[in-house]
C-alpha cells in the first residue's frame, strides 16, 4: 500500500472556499492561508448562535501501544463516513506538534485513506499557530527577566520563578538550564527550564479560552513567580498581556482544512494529553458544533488521560455536554496488552486477546461513569481472524456496547459507514446524562483520589513532600477549587509505563503539584513523565526531505 505522504500528495483537494461552503460560510468571512488552508475569524459563533447545536461525539482509545491503535484515523474516518450517508458533519481535531513530527510518533493527521489535507503543511508549520504560541509564552519569559535586570521593583524571588520558556520540539538538552552568564549586562543569572510548547500554560489558555477578553483575562492570571515576601505575581503584574495577546491574534482563531473526502476539518490547539489536557481549542469545538449536524472530536491517548481531561476540564469549563463516546481499539494491541510480543502480533491467539481486553473493559466502564453512552470501534487489520472477532464481538455484547468492525485506513469514508450509523443510533437511543466525574470544590487530595480510584484503579495516592507544599502554597492563594489536570504516563492505567492491562494493587504517586491560574487548571506530576521530550535513537528527522521543486519526502 502507498505511503501516507503518497496518498495525500495525490489527493485532489478542493479549494477551502468550497469546503467552508458545506458549512453555510461565506468566502468572505474566510482569512486565506494559500488555496487549502483558511482562520475563521470568532465572529462566526456570534452569527450563528440561533442555530441548533449539532450533536457532540468524543473519540477516544485503549492506552496506546507499538501496535497502533489509529484514533484520528477513525476520527477522520467516522467525518468522511457520515457525509457519505449524507449527514452534515464537521472534524474538530489538535494540529501535531514538531516534537513528535520530527520525533519517533509522528504526525497527527490521520492515515491511509482517512487523512486531513494539506498533510505536509498540517505536520509541518501549518498556519503558525505553533510558532505565535512559542513567541507569546517566551516573550513573558523575556519581559520577567528584563524587570528582574532592570531593579526588579517587584522585588521577584529569583529562586521561585515558575514560568518556563518552551519550543515546539524534542529536545532533552534544554530542560534544564543556567541563564544571565555573561555579566553585569547580560542579565542576572539564574536556573531556568523549558517545556515543549505543547506543554505550555499559553497553549492551554488558547485551547480553553472562549473569546479574545476570556484570552486576555487569563493570559494575565498566568502565575509567573514569588517575590520575595512570599506573595504571587502574575503576568499582569509585569505588563506583559497586551503584548502576548497581540502575537496570539490570529492564532486564537481556528483553522479550516478538508479530508481526502472533502470533509470539513477544523484544526486547532495542540496541548498533549499525558502532560497538559490533550483537546483541540473550545472554540473549534463549539464553532464546529454551531456549524454541523455532527461535531467530531477526538482526546489524545487513551480514555485515562485525554477523554478524563476533555469531560472533567474542557466539558465543565466550556459548558459542553458529549452526546457519545467512540473507544478506539485494535485485536493487536488488545493482544498486546495480554502479553503478546509486537514481532507475534500477526498470529491467532485468542486466549492473549482475552487476558488483554480487561484494557478495553476498564476504559469502557471508567466512561460509563460520566453518564455518556459508549461505542466501540475496531480499527480493523487484515491479520484479525474470524474467532477473535467473534470473541471481542460476544464479550462487547455482554458489556451491553455497540461495536462496528471499521476499515477507514483502506477505504476511507466507506470503510466507517457501519460505525457512523451506530453512534448515530446510540446517540439517538441512548440519551447522554453527562456529568463531571468530581467536584471542583473538593481538595486537591481528594479530587486527585477520586481520579486515581475510579479511573487508574489505583488503591490511592502518595504525596511527595514537595507536591505537599505546593498543595499548601495553592491554598493559600485560594486557587484550590480549580480541576485537576494529571500528567502521567500514556502507556498504562498507572503511572508505570510498563504495567499493561489493568494493573491491580498500586498507587498513583505524585511528586508535584503545578499551578496554572490562566488555564484554570492544577497539574499533577506524577511518575517520571517529562514537560520536554527528547528524540530518540533514530528520529523521524532522519528519513524527512525536500526535493529540488520543494516536495516533502520522508514524512509518514
Amino acid at each position: 500500500m502507498k505511503s501516507d505522504i503518497e496518498i495525500a500528495q495525490e489527493a485532489s483537494m478542493l479549494p477551502i472556499e468550497k469546503v467552508a461552503e458545506k458549512m453555510h460560510v461565506p468566502t468572505d468571512s474566510l482569512e486565506l492561508y494559500g488555496k487549502y488552508k483558511a482562520k475563521l475569524p470568532l465572529s462566526l459563533l456570534e452569527e450563528f448562535k440561533d442555530r441548533k447545536d449539532g450533536k457532540l461525539i468524543l473519540v477516544t482509545a485503549i492506552n496506546p501501544t507499538p501496535a497502533g491503535e489509529g484514533k484520528t484515523t477513525v476520527t477522520v474516518g467516522l467525518g468522511e463516513a457520515m457525509q457519505q450517508i449524507g449527514k452534515n458533519a464537521v472534524i474538530a481535531l489538535r494540529e501535531p506538534s514538531l516534537g513528535p513530527v520530527f520525533g519517533i510518533k509522528g504526525g497527527a493527521a490521520g492515515g491511509g485513506y482517512a487523512q486531513v489535507v494539506p498533510m505536509e503543511d498540517i505536520n509541518l508549520h501549518f498556519t503558525g499557530d505553533m510558532h505565535a504560541i512559542t513567541a507569546a509564552n517566551n516573550l513573558l519569559c523575556a519581559m520577567l527577566d528584563n524587570h528582574i535586570q532592570q531593579g526588579n521593583e517587584l522585588r521577584i524571588d529569583v529562586r521561585r520563578i515558575l514560568i518556563k520558556r518552551c519550543l515546539d520540539m524534542n529536545d532533552r538538552m534544554l530542560r534544564n538550564v543556567v541563564i544571565g552568564l555573561g555579566g553585569k549586562v547580560n542579565g542576572v543569572p539564574r536556573e531556568d527550564h523549558f517545556c515543549i510548547t505543547v506543554a505550555s500554560e499559553v497553549m492551554a489558555i488558547l485551547c480553553l479560552a472562549s473569546s479574545m477578553e476570556d484570552l486576555k483575562v487569563r493570559l494575565g492570571n498566568i502565575l509567573v513567580a514569588y517575590d520575595v515576601e512570599g506573595n504571587p505575581v502574575y503576568a499582569k503584574d509585569l505588563k506583559a498581556v497586551g503584548s502576548m495577546a497581540a502575537l496570539l491574534k490570529d492564532a486564537v482563531k481556528p483553522n479550516l482544512v478538508q479530508t481526502l473526502e472533502h470533509t470539513p476539518a477544523l484544526m486547532h490547539g495542540g496541548p498533549f494529553a499525558n502532560i497538559a489536557h490533550g483537546c483541540n481549542s473550545v472554540l473549534a469545538t463549539k464553532t464546529a458544533i454551531k456549524l454541523s449536524d455532527y461535531c467530531i472530536t477526538e482526546a489524545g491517548f487513551g480514555a485515562d488521560l485525554g477523554a478524563e481531561k476533555f469531560l472533567d476540564i474542557k466539558c465543565r469549563a466550556a459548558g459542553l455536554e458529549p452526546d457519545c463516546i467512540v473507544i478506539v481499539a485494535t485485536i493487536r494491541a488488545l493482544k498486546y496488552n495480554g502479553g503478546v510480543a509486537k514481532a507475534d502480533l500477526a498470529e491467532e491467539n485468542v486466549e492473549a486477546l482475552q487476558k488483554g481486553i480487561v484494557n478495553l473493559q476498564t476504559h469502557i466502564e471508567n466512561m460509563h461513569k460520566y453518564g455518556v453512552p459508549v461505542v466501540v470501534a475496531i480499527n480493523r487489520f487484515g491479520t484479525d481472524t474470524d474467532q477473535e472477532i467473534e470473541f471481542l464481538q460476544n464479550f462487547l455484547e455482554d458489556m451491553g456496547v455497540e461495536v462496528s468492525l471499521c476499515d477507514v485506513f483502506a477505504k476511507g469514508g466507506a470503510g466507517g459507514v457501519d460505525l457512523a450509523e451506530k453512534v448515530i443510533k446510540t446517540i439517538e437511543e441512548k440519551p447522554t446524562s453527562y456529568h463531571p466525574l468530581y467536584d471542583t470544590d473538593l481538595s486537591i487530595p481528594e479530587k486527585l483520589e477520586i481520579i486515581a480510584k475510579e479511573i487508574y484503579r489505583a488503591d490511592g495516592v502518595v504525596f511527595t513532600a514537595s507536591a505537599k507544599k505546593a498543595i499548601a502554597e495553592i491554598e493559600k492563594l485560594g486557587k484550590d477549587k480549580l480541576p485537576v489536570c494529571v500528567a502521567k504516563t500514556q502507556y498504562s492505567l498507572s503511572d508505570d509505563p510498563t504495567r499493561l492491562g489493568k494493573p491491580e494493587g498500586h498507587t498513583l504517586t505524585v511528586r508535584d503539584i503545578q499551578l496554572s491560574a490562566g488555564a484554570g487548571f492544577i497539574v499533577a506530576l506524577t511518575g517520571s513523565i517529562m514537560t520536554l521530550p527528547g528524540l530518540p535513537k533514530n528520529p523521524a528527522a532522519y528519513n524527512i526531505d525536500v526535493t529540488a521543486d520543494g516536495e516533502i519526502t520522508g514524512l509518514f
